[in-house]
């Protein structure tokens, strides 16, 4: 079981200023309860009893939050002085946690993965990182992703109009140790300094979860996940 995760939850939340201003996207409203509520509770019913959240932008707001809401889990804090980009808020939080294998989620997507499922299939494969693919049909907004048929990644292809094909959901399990052992600088991205040269070297495998998912960083996407969070987390 898989029973700690990272949360990136220190962006500046651009793309969603004209529906959430002066809050961190992790706490945009969603009937009367923000994102993080949400995600939180879908953490809990896969079984993380412990949550460390990656913070930059306005992380006080986020702390202050958690600090006064009666939660599911144990929730630690990981806040950044400088931004470090993704690859670098995940090490920057490792150290709080307790665990050697642990799950990656974004701060501003809900992917309802069966974690259980994804980490009998990494184990299954031997797999030291492993991605958790979405299929889609007819998307422009997304890079897409190529598996063999044994579940390994072989390519990340750009953003451009697929019918159909495989994103990254943004929920990766992996550990503490195979991080490490790939020698990384402070501040790096984790797409294109552990992403795309772990793929060439045969390193990553896809998990594919046919599951709700929603990327609430631009506004239509936002007033729809509000409306669907709220029948799943009622």
């Amino acid at each position: 079981m898989v029973r700690a995760c990272i949360i990136l939850a220190g962006g500046l939340g651009t793309r969603l200023r004209s529906v959430v201003a002066n809050k961190p996207k992790c706490l945009a409203p969603m009937g009367g309860q923000p994102f993080l509520y949400y995600l939180f509770q879908y953490l809990h019913t896969q079984g993380i009893t412990h949550a460390v959240l990656s913070l930059g932008y306005l992380a006080e707001q986020v702390i202050q939050w958690c600090e006064n809401t009666p939660l599911p889990l144990h929730v630690s804090f990981a806040v950044e002085q400088e931004p470090l980009g993704t690859g670098g808020a995940i090490l920057h939080a490792m150290p709080y946690l307790e665990e050697d294998t642990f799950a990656i989620f974004n701060g501003d997507t809900f992917f309802d993965v069966p974690l259980p499922a994804m980490l009998a299939f990494a184990q299954a494969h031997n797999s030291q990182l492993t991605l958790a693919l979405k299929p889609m049909e007819k998307f422009e907004r997304y890079g897409s992703i190529v598996l063999d048929t044994t579940g390994r990644i072989t390519a990340f292809r750009e953003k451009q109009y697929q019918e159909k094909g495989l994103i990254n959901g943004g929920v990766y399990l992996t550990s503490q140790h195979y991080l490490k052992s790939l020698s990384l600088p402070t501040a790096f991205s984790f797409e294109t300094q552990v992403l795309t040269p772990q793929s060439a070297a045969g390193e990553l495998h896809g998990f594919i979860s046919p599951t709700y998912f929603i990327d609430i960083g631009i506004p239509e996407d936002f007033t729809q996940a509000a409306h669907d969070l709220v029948k799943m987390f009622p």
